[in-house]
């Protein structure tokens, strides 16, 4: 399968089984469409008023040798099937330190951080269960993940702080090693907080959507205050205590600023590097939910902001856009293209009391439970249901082009838009494609091709 797309005068061709990318000429473009199922000099007559037909076979010849090297027209690496490990082995948890928050985010999934529940924060030995439910989940993994999240996890920050100890001498202990992440609204990151995560080496999402007016619309304090300006002074002092490393702002943009790319460049000039603007998934009825016909608007914001990234770093003032970074060569391996995140049997989320469910987004939800990290038995059923949940599983991903890189979309998205993880939520996947134009455009642009008149 081949996907063939054009941005700004630069055509490009994805062979979507090997991930090949190929920047071409009008010539091969026009070829590909012919040269598997028409015979040569058919071809060569067929294009003889538009090219040389020295020109048409040369290309011809190029695109056969491409062929024979499995970099054009390449096979289904799986054939359509495949078969995930029956070993569970979990690499990641998210540990909900709390399900309470100290702001009111109108779009927020986990219902302003209660999901569903009451106020709770998870005490020290629950968290070090989880930690040990890690340990002995992982299997023959060394480098494991955990997320603090929440609600908002810096209400808890002691349990925190004991949890980060507590991870490092149990890793000493039997061979393995945590990465450590933070989720947070940045309200209570003062400079106690920002030094300790500095000194840990704590990665840190930090929760920002960008420009004043659409930050307070949707982020208000308890009570309706906007919250942007505590927020914005405390990322800012936060990245310059970490010299803009190791960080990544994380906003979300919704029907009311579909012209999300100026939240993006707002970011931007102030300076941040590291920037991710998200899609809300909303229920339909809710008035700041995206919808189908919002996706032209919203492409155009894609390409708008592909353009300005690309100036910006050919000005010598880049910044990384999340959903742009895409890498072709080293890029993830096969079993990771097809199940994507993991959800359910490599990647794991915990509530305060323990319960565990697939992903954080699952969280209090009683159909998707787990299990408990005290508890020695776990629920089978929705671990298969998650482990067999891959691309290969859901029909309307096998004659898609971005299948290997989207890895079948987000499980959570899937089941709210349409009642099961197995049917992509559609206009998520329309925006993906359009993320994945965009990124392999820049990965062409910034090879130095020139555009092209045709």
């Amino acid at each position: 399968m081949l996907h063939k797309f054009e941005f700004d005068g630069i055509k490009i061709v994805l062979d979507v089984n090997s991930g090949s990318v190929h920047i071409v000429d009008q010539l091969v473009w026009d070829l590909l469409e012919d040269c598997r199922q028409t015979p040569e000099d058919i071809i060569v007559r067929k294009y003889s008023q538009k090219y040389n037909p020295d020109d048409v076979l040369g290309a011809l010849a190029e695109i056969k040798q491409l062929e024979q090297k499995g970099l054009l027209f390449s096979a289904d690496p799986c054939q359509g099937a495949y078969n995930p490990p029956a070993r569970l082995e979990v690499k990641s948890l998210c540990l909900h330190l709390a399900h309470d928050c100290n702001m009111r985010c109108r779009y927020c999934f986990a219902g302003q951080g209660r999901f569903g529940g009451s106020d709770d924060l998870m005490p020290a030995d629950t968290g070090r269960r989880a930690l040990d439910f890690l340990i002995t989940r992982s299997g023959r993994r060394k480098h494991l993940e955990v997320d603090f999240f929440g609600g908002e996890p810096l209400m808890n920050f002691t349990v925190l702080q004991d949890l980060v100890a507590y991870g490092r001498e149990r890793g000493c202990e039997t061979g393995k090693e945590f990465k450590f992440t933070l989720t947070t609204n940045a309200l209570l990151l003062d400079e106690k907080v920002a030094k300790y995560l500095n000194d840990q080496n704590i990665s840190v999402v930090l929760s920002l959507d960008g420009r004043r007016e659409v930050h307070d619309a949707m982020r208000p304090k308890p009570g309706g205050a906007g919250s942007y300006d505590a927020v914005l002074a405390r990322i800012k002092h936060f990245v310059d205590s970490r010299d803009g490393a190791n960080y990544i702002i994380r906003g979300t943009y919704t029907r009311h600023n579909r012209d999300f790319c100026a939240d993006v460049l707002h970011l931007a000039d102030m300076g941040f590097k590291n920037l991710s603007i998200e899609p809300v998934v909303a229920p339909a009825d809710a008035g700041y939910s995206l919808r189908a016909e919002d996706l032209s608007q919203l492409s155009s914001q894609y390409e708008l902001l592909t353009r300005e990234l690309l100036r910006r770093r050919r000005a010598g003032s880049p910044f990384s856009f999340f959903h742009f970074n895409i890498d072709l060569d080293g890029g993830p391996c096969l079993p990771k293209r097809l199940t994507g995140c993991g959800a359910g049997y490599e990647y794991m989320a915990v509530a305060p009391n323990g319960d565990i469910y697939p992903c954080h987004q699952f969280v209090g939800r009683e159909e998707y439970l787990v299990g408990n990290v005290s508890e020695e038995n776990l629920n089978d059923r929705v671990i298969s249901l998650f482990r067999t949940a891959h691309m290969y599983n859901k029909k309307t991903c096998t004659g898609c082009w971005a299948r290997f890189f989207c890895s079948g979309g987000c499980h959570a998205n899937a089941e709210m838009s349409n009642g099961t993880i197995l049917e992509p939520y559609s206009l998520g996947c329309d925006l993906a494609r359009k993320r994945l134009e965009c990124a392999l455009y820049l990965k062409a642009a910034e090879s130095g091709v020139q555009q092209k008149k045709t």
